[in-house]
């Protein structure tokens, strides 16, 4: 018997829009530093540098977690990790507001950053109550909670002014506490972790958990989702300061196009998931990376002023991606970015249905990752090449090499499979000529000839 074959739509859609939601103040919280961290840079007199590693170790140690967090939710069950890990944060976001050192703020980041790494036991618990049919499409949804970014970023600031940053910080730890009281009250047990208790087997241990990521394939989905999900956080916090640098926006300004850039990075991740179910996972990742090296090579080509010469004396003019070209581009980069992030989720339940833990936290904490070393790789670049549009030179060089790893990989199986499948086949008549001598072949036919057929056959039947 089925382990889902007890589940009912209704269980289905209360432990994915429970999950949802955790999700979506996890994420809040895990990015609380991108409002509150100015304020604290100014009380404490932090350096750049200082401020960078603040800002910096959530989004580290969010993407680092996400590996044992998944091993622990495929052993323990995601239900109670997950209520762990948001009462543990919640503890290191009021301890914000209470310490006064940079080096216990360093401590409280560390503690902060768990709620990135829910992304692993949320993908884990979900993938358990849905078929693998309907996965991509849950696990696009559950994606979704990306949008806690934006609700921080707009909401955060209200009570910034009207509250101080401490008090801030309080109100997201009592949020989370009670989000996590409210997640355990009103989930249940996942069918897998119910059905070993119900028989009363033991968890796998964390080293078997961890065999599935001696494969080159997992790497491979890791090297994915470092483009679609860590190029597009690098992005969402690198775009204000090119939009300020090349274009001369205001900083509001700058940071409303960011947004519209994040927002379909968010919003159609499900879409993502739907599409993956119903057309492939593979198929998505086509047009995700097909797109995005179209996209990325446009925005890596450099205003340029061009002379040739006419006829009639030289002729100058300029090559240059408009405010609203460039927005738009940007626009189309995040939405085909959130396709390919549900595509690569919806892989990982189908290949490794009994590791979706492990191997989804792997795959997360790389893409986490991603966020955290490609913003730095952009300033090194700019001052290296002295191009703005270097950062987009980097992701099109990353994302051919995704296309064509992934290209080369998919025709290896497929030529495998084909081969596996022509194992056993009877030989073609027409070779026999060829792996016998001439004589003999025309002994045999002869004697074919002669052999009356059996009672009953026809000549048809015999050919």
């Amino acid at each position: 018997m089925n382990e889902l074959d007890a589940v009912t739509p209704s269980q289905q859609k209360r432990m994915l829009s429970t999950s949802t939601v955790a999700f979506t103040v996890c994420f809040a919280v895990w990015t609380i530093f991108s409002i509150i961290g100015v304020k604290i840079k100014q009380d404490l007199g932090l350096n750049d540098t200082q401020f960078g590693i603040l800002v910096a170790t959530p989004i580290l140690t969010g993407s680092l977690s996400r590996i044992f967090l998944g091993i622990w939710t495929d052993q323990y069950g995601g239900r109670r990790v997950y209520t762990a890990v948001m009462a543990l944060t919640s503890v290191a976001v009021w301890m914000l507001s209470t310490v006064t050192t940079y080096e216990m703020f360093l401590v409280a980041a560390l503690g902060v950053g768990l709620a990135g790494g829910s992304f692993a036991v949320g993908i884990a618990y979900v993938s358990r109550w849905y078929e693998k049919e309907r996965q991509g499409t849950a696990l696009g949804i559950f994606g979704m909670g990306n949008v806690g970014a934006a609700v921080t970023n707009f909401g955060a600031p209200f009570l910034l002014v009207a509250l101080g940053w401490e008090a801030t910080a309080q109100v997201y730890a009592v949020v989370l506490l009670i989000t996590a009281v409210l997640f355990f009250v009103t989930t249940k047990e996942d069918p897998v972790t119910a059905e070993r208790k119900a028989k009363g087997e033991k968890p796998a241990s964390a080293f078997m958990q961890l065999t599935p990521l001696k494969k080159l394939q997992v790497w491979r989905f890791s090297l994915y989702y470092f483009f679609v999900f860590g190029a597009f956080v690098a992005l969402a916090l690198w775009l204000p300061r090119y939009y300020v640098g090349v274009y001369g926006l205001d900083i509001k300004t700058a940071g409303m196009l960011a947004a519209a850039y994040a927002l379909p990075g968010s919003i159609f991740r499900a879409m993502g998931g739907y599409m993956s179910d119903r057309y492939g996972a593979r198929a998505v990742m086509y047009w995700t990376f097909f797109a995005s090296v179209v996209i990325c090579f446009f925005l890596s080509y450099p205003a340029t002023d061009y002379t040739i010469q006419g006829i009639e004396g030289p002729i100058t003019f300029n090559l240059t991606i408009g405010l609203p070209v460039f927005v738009a581009l940007t626009v189309a980069l995040g939405f085909f970015m959130s396709l390919g992030k549900a595509a690569v989720y919806k892989h990982i339940p189908v290949y490794y249905p009994g590791h979706v833990g492990s191997v989804g936290g792997l795959v997360g904490m790389i893409g986490g990752l991603g966020g955290f070393v490609l913003p730095i790789s952009f300033g090194i670049m700019n001052d290296l090449i002295g191009v703005w549009t270097s950062c987009f030179m980097l992701l099109f060089a990353l994302v051919a090499i995704a296309l064509l790893w992934m290209h080369f990989a998919i025709q290896r199986m497929e030529r495998k499979a084909t081969a596996e499948q022509l194992v056993g086949l009877p030989e073609f008549p027409e070779m026999v000529d060829i792996h016998e001598p001439h004589h003999a072949a025309s002994e045999g036919s002869a004697r074919k000839r002669r052999t009356p057929p059996p009672a009953g056959s026809s000549t048809q039947a015999a050919h």
